[in-house]
């Protein structure tokens, strides 16, 4: 496998700018995901490691060599699509194997590429089905065995999920886990999917209109957002968001009230600021020593043990606290809602994390 290095990665449509110097460092051995909303840029970033898009500056690297103006297939990367793209008339086995094939590998090699991947995969039953007999999950195996008999040096994958139902994505998600670590696989992965992204990376990549916006591991990113866009994509349910101005002892959030806590330096009296604390960090009922807001129920989740209370604050905004256990909450009860003042969140008028 090999290590990718994007530097300065600038790419435009025309007079649009869809990647806006782009640099980040894929480690040998690495799984990297790139998230974010549609039309960031994410894809075209895949698409341009891949080769398939070519990029207005900038260097990309594949193994200490730089790769800008070579074509895909001498880039040693293989590409798992999310429409799977196999031939309807071939079966599995030589799907899995037209590439080598076409690139006048040995039939012998090939053969043996082809039964390692089915035995990694699972696939040794089906390689004499056509694509036509198999389910959605067997047909993204089958892609990503394609991709595996050639092998890359690094793997993309372009939301190779999103057209599995949820079981199926749970159960491709774990096998594309173990395959990393089977592998020891450099990889990149582009997916919409927050689950996908906290559970498979080693890095996850937040971008937004063409930047990214913070890097680093999932659970740095949750715990501590950079800014308001990572602190409110990161998360689900999303994080809660209370608007405020910094008075002394503690922030004014209006109507909902005033809360004494203590502040990081930066947060002068004055200063407006946002507010932001997760789900599983606010809990319903009034706790000694707590800052709290009054709420009103307005509409319950059951998620079995868990769930989740919507709250409407007295601005008219609302908030989600988890919820544990039998809680008899229903809707129109009023309540309050205590916050955990260690998982306090604290944005500043720039939208970015102060403290």
């Amino acid at each position: 496998m090999a290590e990718v290095v994007i530097e300065n990665l600038k790419k435009s449509f025309g007079a649009v700018e869809v990647l806006k110097d782009i640099d980040l460092t894929v480690e040998d051995g690495g799984f990297v995901v790139l998230v974010g909303p549609s039309g960031c840029g994410k894809s075209t970033l895949l698409r341009a490691v891949a080769g398939l898009e070519p990029v207005s500056g900038g260097t990309i690297t594949i193994g200490g060599r730089k790769v800008n103006d070579l074509a895909p297939a001498q880039r040693e990367i293989a590409m798992v699509f999310q429409s799977y793209a196999l031939y309807p008339h071939m079966d599995v086995a030589a799907n899995m194997g037209f590439g080598l094939k076409f690139a006048g590998t040995p039939k012998a090699e090939i053969a043996a590429r082809v039964g390692e991947a089915a035995r990694i995969l699972q696939l040794e039953p089906l390689l004499k089905r056509r694509p036509r007999e198999l389910s959605g999950g067997q047909r993204q195996r089958v892609a990503i065995g394609r991709a595996i008999v050639r092998k890359p040096q690094v793997f993309l994958f372009d939301e190779p999920l999103s057209n599995l139902d949820a079981a199926l994505r749970i159960n491709t998600r774990v096998e594309i886990a173990k395959l990393h670590k089977l592998l020891a696989a450099t990889i990149v992965y582009v997916t919409h999917d927050q689950v996908e992204a906290m559970t498979l990376a080693d890095k996850i990549v937040v971008m937004n209109q063409g930047r990214i916006e913070q890097q680093g591991k999932p659970l740095d990113l949750y715990y501590r957002p950079a800014n308001l866009f990572v602190a409110g994509f990161i998360g689900s349910p999303a994080m809660n968001f209370l608007p405020g101005v910094v008075v002394e002892g503690g922030i004014d959030l209006g109507e909902n009230g005033r809360l004494s806590m203590a502040l990081p330096a930066a947060a002068s009296p004055g200063t407006r600021i946002t507010l932001g604390i997760r789900p599983e960090h606010m809990r319903i009922a009034e706790t000694a020593g707590l800052p709290s807001l009054p709420a009103t129920v307005d509409l319950v989740e059951r998620l079995g043990e868990t769930g989740f209370a919507h709250l409407r604050l007295a601005t008219g905004g609302m908030a989600i606290a988890e919820i544990r256990g039998e809680t008899g909450l229903r809707t129109g009860d009023k309540t309050v809602l205590a916050l955990d003042p260690a998982h306090l969140h604290v944005f500043g008028p720039d939208g970015r994390r102060i403290g």
